[in-house]
């Protein structure tokens, strides 16, 4: 089922003094929104996903794996999730593919939130159970330091209900999973529970990048967790308050994309900002082609490639889109 399509090419000159090339690649099979994917051996997978683009029998959810190879610039189906999930976080480590948590339907809901642990076997083609997170843990945000997951942030059943989106509260945890023992530690938790926010790993440490309250809105906080003191840093806040948002690593330096806002009427952020670790400072380096949130970014072949999401607030218009993001 892989398909090729031709690869569009647009050289922007930044207004902020930098060019970049923004490459249109070939699309995915299912547009799918709320993602987090991975780059495993060389590939890129997607795994499940909401899309306005499913039926509400399906209550707009999938159990698709979808893989694009870079070297032939083509999408593939992998073995399918045991069931329909949205906003569970894929991680690739130790030549290991793992996905953890987000929402299934169950108790009578599709926001069911999960506490699973599921392995890619490679050998049969197919998931499988292998591990369960303490509680269950959606919308967080993950990175592998020293060949362990690092999930910190999210949301949690905050009573015995779980089948709606209202029954989850943002938690501050963090865990740290070991591929090996397939045991869960806590770390440090942050000073603040939110939820959809981004995070990257970068010279060994853990960077926790924007995020949103239920009651509270979008935050602009930047912390930096170092697994050397084991102590949380405030950095230099965003310019602007995102959620929904994505980030990956370019040139030693991180990358943001995206996100969404429901002030106003509610609206996608086209801003795409970078963060100086050494300077500690913020700048703006260009517009989104194509804005959206619940989008997926990962750095593979010295580019960030930024994957799916939606151009409306909320669960509609959801994109097929694949960009490769260089300088």
């Amino acid at each position: 089922m892989a398909k090729c399509f031709l690869t569009i090419l647009l050289l922007v000159v930044s207004p902020f003094g930098m060019a970049q090339q923004w490459h249109t690649l070939a699309a995915m099979p299912q547009a799918v929104q709320e993602i987090y994917p991975a780059v495993h051996q060389g590939r890129i997978y997607v795994a499940g996903g909401l899309s306005d683009d499913l039926p509400l029998s399906e209550q707009q959810m999938t159990n698709l794996v979808q893989i694009y190879d870079p070297a032939t610039n083509s999408w593939a189906l992998g073995p399918a999730l045991p069931e329909p999930r949205h906003h569970a976080y894929l991680v690739s480590v130790q030549e290991q593919l793992f996905l953890f948590g987000g929402f299934v339907v169950e108790n009578g809901g599709r926001w069911s939130a999960s506490s699973d642990v599921l392995l890619l076997d490679e050998q049969s083609h197919s998931w499988r159970k292998i591990a369960s997170l303490p509680q269950p843990l959606t919308e967080t945000t993950a990175a592998v330091l020293q060949g362990k997951v690092h999930l910190v942030s999210g949301r949690s059943p905050q009573g015995a209900e779980n089948a709606q989106w209202r029954d989850q509260q943002d938690v501050n945890w963090h865990w740290i999973f070991d591929p090996q023992t397939l045991q869960v530690t806590e770390a440090a938790a942050v000073a603040e529970a939110f939820n959809s926010a981004t995070a990257v790993a970068l010279n060994a440490q853990f960077y926790l990048i924007g995020g949103r309250q239920v009651n509270g809105g979008n935050l602009a906080v930047l912390q930096r967790f170092d697994l050397t003191t084991g102590v949380w840093q405030a950095l230099a806040p965003m310019p602007q308050a995102q959620g929904g948002l994505a980030a990956a690593v370019l040139d030693k330096q991180i990358w943001v994309f995206g996100g969404e806002y429901f002030n106003e009427g509610g609206g996608v952020y086209s801003q795409v900002w970078r963060y100086d670790p050494p300077t500690d400072s913020w700048q703006q380096q260009a517009y989104m082609p194509l804005p959206r949130h619940g989008l997926g970014a990962v750095s593979l072949n010295d580019a960030i490639y930024l994957i799916g999401g939606a151009t409306a607030v909320g669960l509609k218009a959801t994109s097929a889109v694949l960009e490769k993001f260089s300088r």
